[in-house]
């Protein structure tokens, strides 16, 4: 296929337990063109207090306190996501809850929240496809993408892209903001410093 001029940042995480704040890894794939330019993904220490790995949660992604023991805290994750990114829009499969999770961490850690905008590809698969189920795995699936690893957290972003990406093509749009603009799915922005009451934006995560 050709490339087209459409760009973001695609993003997962898994967390440890119900907690938003619980981030125990992290999936980043940047697009370029329409195409992955580059992938990162790393385990997380999760903040204190938010650090209790619930057994479904485990069940769900194979990680576990051990394996995260060593791992950057959400202090040196945050650095991370932010320099990934830039200031590309983050797209996630829905994306209030990814944002939250982001959000509370940031909190948790004693850290100023950062202005970011970020795009939600389960609502725009809910707008362009007819599917009896718009989970990550069957969305990616109607996209074209076969996600092997549900709950791997870049495997995950990787499918997300792909959703991203399959309904640009089909429609024959170029940016995200045209795509924002041609689907009714709104590029969102959560302000700097903690100006965005995290319980709004949890609940959104719902609709």
């Amino acid at each position: 296929m050709d490339p087209m001029p459409i760009d973001f940042v695609a993003l997962d995480f898994e967390t440890a337990n119900r907690s938003p704040a619980s981030a125990c890894a992290v999936g980043l794939v940047r697009v370029r063109e329409g195409r992955i330019a580059a992938r990162d993904e790393w385990l997380v220490r999760p903040p204190a207090g938010h650090d209790e790995f619930a057994p479904f949660n485990v069940r769900l992604h194979g990680i576990s306190a051990e394996r995260v023991a060593g791992a950057p805290d959400w202090r040196a994750t945050l650095a991370r996501i932010l320099d990934f990114t830039g200031d590309d829009v983050l797209v996630a499969h829905n994306a209030p809850f990814d944002l939250g999770v982001l959000i509370a961490a940031t909190r948790a850690s004693g850290l100023p929240v950062p202005a970011l905008r970020y795009f939600c590809s389960l609502r725009l698969a809910r707008r362009s496809y007819a599917l009896p189920s718009y989970a990550l795995p069957s969305a990616a699936r109607a996209a074209g993408h076969e996600l092997a690893r549900h709950h791997d957290a870049l495997a995950d972003a990787e499918a997300c892209a792909a959703i991203v990406v399959d309904v640009a093509r089909t429609r024959g749009i170029t940016t995200l903001p045209e795509l924002s603009r041609g689907t009714g799915v709104h590029i969102r922005s959560v302000p700097a410093e903690n100006a965005v009451a995290l319980d709004e934006l949890v609940a959104d995560a719902t609709f």
